[in-house]
């Protein structure tokens, strides 16, 4: 027998059990008359969401089905039962889900070698709550708006715990951004980077969708920032959001313009990119500097997903400037991720924070709407081609019968 769901039928308003606010006890013994409680034990055959529209019996969903890098080889779209969310779950109907450099390493079977295919495949969503467990309605209620950073979010509806869930005002993409890029530049850097006023900090990849926030975070500890990109607009964009040197690599020499303007060195390096980019980091250390890698995405798309690095002489070079190079992994730093997306959405609310977000408007093809997109923004991005976090649309409001 699966648990109980809690349901809302449009006009009708079959109450979620104690409200469903957080902290309320369904059980608590309120008149019958101040609130009717009702738990659908018959959900199969009329599952609602808040609007009375039905949920479908089916969904899309993308599924990794072969191990490769390659992803449009390694992954499938699929129609799918829509799944049914346990007593400490929620049912989330996605709206936005964002790309990540990292989900070709997940579809190539690099995290976990144990995992076989078939399985799901997408790290963050955001949407709104459609159904939930019965334990699930103590915090949550049908309509929530929620994001979520976890397995299995290339999906039109996606079951997330309500424990890893993260409360959000709105349904906006802007949110999307903090699950993964924000929360992964706002970790790293503080702490990793050991950040200090005055010090000078460089970001490799700089306008892309975690590149961005290292910027503005690097800024907003009083350091001098150096953006690396490869446009002009893009350089035009991270003079926008505070960087002080935005260099573009295809014009400008890199080495050259860092041993020219930077003499003394750079203390703290925030890199993505891996290879003769990340071997240049090392050379351009300051004495003390922190190099913090937090990918190498020139390397993702081969077989081994590493890209070459000539690290012979590495040992010497960091005893030479007492530097160290520091590797961050967000799943390993979740103890400090609450913290870190409440703070940031704090700063968006109030303006002090830009999240940029690309949905492909420039793109070739036009925008990326509707989960058979996910193909097409992975290409985008590792074509170098995105200002910002890449972001699929799953449900834009003129198909979807809900607020979203």
């Amino acid at each position: 027998m699966f648990s109980p769901l809690l349901v809302r039928n449009g006009k009708r308003a079959i109450s979620v059990i104690g409200g469903g606010r957080r902290g309320t006890d369904a059980l608590s013994g309120v008149h019958p008359t101040a609130r009717r409680f009702i738990i659908d034990m018959s959900y199969s055959a009329h599952f609602m969401d808040f609007k009375g529209s039905s949920i479908p019996s089916s969904m899309k969903k993308l599924v990794v089905n072969k191990l490769s890098p390659n992803f449009r080889e390694a992954v499938s779209m699929q129609t799918a039962a829509v799944p049914t969310p346990g007593d400490a779950d929620l049912l989330v109907r996605n709206r936005f889900v964002g790309i990540n450099a990292s989900d070709i390493n997940y579809s190539a079977g690099r995290y976990d070698p144990s995992v076989k295919p078939p399985f799901d495949a997408g790290f963050e969503g955001i949407g709104e709550v459609v159904g939930l467990g019965l334990s699930a309605s103590s915090r949550y209620t049908i309509g929530d708006t929620v994001a979520y950073f976890g397995s299995g979010a290339f999906a039109e509806y996606t079951v997330v715990p309500a424990k890893e869930s993260v409360p959000v005002p709105a349904v906006k993409a802007e949110f999307l951004t903090l699950l993964v890029s924000g929360a992964t530049a706002y970790i790293a850097l503080k702490r990793l980077g050991d950040l200090a006023k005055g010090e000078t900090v460089l970001v490799t990849a700089a306008a892309g969708g975690t590149g961005q926030f290292a910027v503005q975070f690097a800024k907003q500890a009083g350091c001098h920032v150096i953006g690396t990109c490869s446009s002009d607009e893009k350089a035009g964009f991270l003079k926008s959001i505070g960087c002080d040197r935005p260099i573009n690599y295809t014009t400008e020499d890199l080495a050259k313009t860092l041993r020219k303007e930077y003499p003394e060195g750079i203390d703290v390096v925030y890199e993505s990119v891996g290879g003769s980019v990340l071997e240049l980091a090392v050379n351009s250390l300051a004495n003390k500097g922190r190099l913090i890698v937090i990918g190498f995405i020139s390397g993702y798309q081969t077989s081994s997903g590493i890209p070459p690095f000539k690290g012979g002489t590495l040992p010497v070079k960091l005893l030479q400037k007492s530097a160290s190079i520091r590797g961050f992994f967000l799943p390993h730093f979740l103890s400090d991720y609450r913290e870190a997306l409440g703070s940031m959405m704090q700063m968006f609310v109030k303006g002090k924070l830009v999240c940029e977000v690309d949905g492909g408007e420039m793109a070739e093809e036009g925008r990326f709407i509707g989960l058979e997109s996910v193909f097409r923004a992975v290409d985008y991005m590792y074509a170098g081609k995105n200002l910002g976090k890449v972001v699929v649309d799953v449900a834009p409001p003129s198909v979807s019968n809900s607020k979203l």
